[in-house]
């Protein structure tokens, strides 16, 4: 098997033009990998050997990354994992449960070198699809979906200026949040139990599997200062939760949950967003990055909401088995019973699928 093969890091998989070597990674080569990640303007947060490590550890999704070499210079890296897929056959996915992932290169030849040799991975693997989260046009020669969108935008210099540039409604159930109900913003990784319950109780009631509670205490310790957890209360009343990364200026807020009645009630997610802002600004971050979002979802409408554009997610498949792309989201009508059903199971018997579910959704 292939990705047996791959542990023997020394390995050339592929000798590309002007003598870059493709070689299989391995954790010895984890720091010099990050730092051309953090380098590189294509390098994501999901890019980081952490965020493999965690996904490892809390799925046992096995990874798989290729690295290219110019030399002895690490010039390019394609983070990958082989991922159990619901109906049996493996896919290989750059990155799962990630919003980017794709290769990270030097030049264009090299990204090119990097895809190939993935492509190639994927048929001798015979998975069902190859998986790579672009956020921008790589060209045509891959399969693409138009399913997925980003909300990114600049921050402004002062903090007061994010109330000011919001749109109108927004703008006016976020100041009401804060001065009619007293809403308030609080920082803290031990707010992690507030937020993992309130992210289950949101998914249960969207018919949804959740991600284990595991899952979220790993990032947490992975992750470290690279990592905020930030919970909205009312008095001493938890009313939401969002848990950020931060990658270079960029904050990147990725997990939430809500209160059910809390957002009708206090708009307690508009105030949120607004104070993570604000409270971005203050800490020197450049950039707000809102994560994912399916075009036709109320999460979609929420951020456009706030002022924020929608940016095309460019993800691309190499279909091997699969005959096409993979559609089995809350988008598709076909899982709406689906839906209905979980969103009616009592919540103990919720987080239990969950945990094992969620290893088959990355």
């Amino acid at each position: 098997m292939i990705a047996a093969r791959a542990s023997h890091a020394s390995e050339v998989l592929r000798r590309g033009a002007a003598g870059i070597e493709i070689r299989p990674g391995s954790p010895d080569h984890d720091e010099a990998r990050d730092a051309l990640v953090r380098a590189h303007p294509d390098g994501s947060f999901f890019h980081r050997a952490g965020w493999r490590r965690v996904v490892e550890r809390v799925f046992g999704h096995q990874p798989y990354d290729l690295l290219a070499w110019d030399g002895g210079e690490l010039v390019g890296c394609l983070p990958m994992m082989f991922c159990r897929g619901l109906l049996g056959r493996r896919n290989l996915v750059s990155m799962p449960y990630a919003v980017y992932g794709g290769p990270v290169a030097a030049d264009p030849a090299t990204e090119q070198a990097l895809l190939e040799e993935a492509v190639r991975i994927a048929d001798l693997s015979r998975v069902g699809h190859l998986e790579l989260r672009y956020l921008r046009d790589p060209g045509p020669d891959l399969v693409g979906t138009d399913l997925y969108f980003t909300f990114r935008r600049e921050l402004p210099e002062n903090e007061e200026d994010v109330l000011a540039r919001m749109p109108k409604k927004a703008r006016a159930e976020a100041r009401k949040a804060r001065k009619k109900h007293d809403l308030e913003l609080s920082e803290g990784v031990w707010y992690v139990d507030d937020l993992y319950r309130m992210f289950l109780k949101n998914k249960h009631l969207l018919g949804s599997p959740a991600l284990p509670a595991r899952y979220f205490y790993e990032l947490v310790d992975e992750f470290g200062g690279d990592l905020r957890v930030h919970l909205v209360r009312r008095n001493r009343e938890p009313l939401a939760a969002v848990m950020s990364f931060l990658d270079g200026d960029t904050l990147i807020a990725y997990y939430s949950g809500t209160e059910p009645g809390a957002d009708r009630n206090y708009s307690a997610s508009n105030f949120m967003y607004l104070a993570l802002q604000e409270w971005a600004v203050r800490h020197g971050m450049k950039r707000f990055d809102f994560g994912r979002s399916r075009r036709d979802a109320g999460a979609f409408a929420f951020k456009r909401h706030q002022g924020f554009e929608p940016t095309p997610l460019n993800y691309r498949y190499h279909l091997v088995h699969d005959r096409r792309v993979p559609s089995f989201t809350p988008s598709n009508p076909k899982t709406r019973v689906l839906r209905e059903t979980w969103s009616r199971l009592p919540s103990w018997c919720v987080r239990r699928l969950s945990n094992r579910l969620a290893a088959y959704l990355p």
